[in-house]
């Protein structure tokens, strides 16, 4: 009868340990989850960001460029003369 109580309690101790790994194991993979849809996400709001940034500075360089009508027609002179005719 001793025999048999240790042979169940040693079975439910390694069945608690085999749920434990397996809760263990899910967290653990949730979690690596929900950090690369974090991730991902940062990167995507960073690139947004990029972005934005870029078309806000090429616009302010673009209107300072055509803010200078001499400015202007000189580099479309540059242009024209490095157009190669066939």
């Amino acid at each position: 009868m001793i025999k048999e109580a240790k042979e169940t309690a040693d079975k439910m101790v390694a069945e608690a340990k085999d749920k434990a790994k397996a809760e263990y194991d899910r967290i653990v993979g949730d979690a690596q989850v929900a950090i690369n849809q974090q991730k991902n996400a940062a990167i995507t709001d960073v690139k947004n960001q990029v972005g934005a940034l870029v078309i806000e500075v090429s616009e302010k360089i673009l209107r300072r460029e055509l803010s200078n009508k001499s400015e202007q027609e000189n580099y479309i002179k540059e242009l024209a003369n490095s157009v190669k005719l066939n």
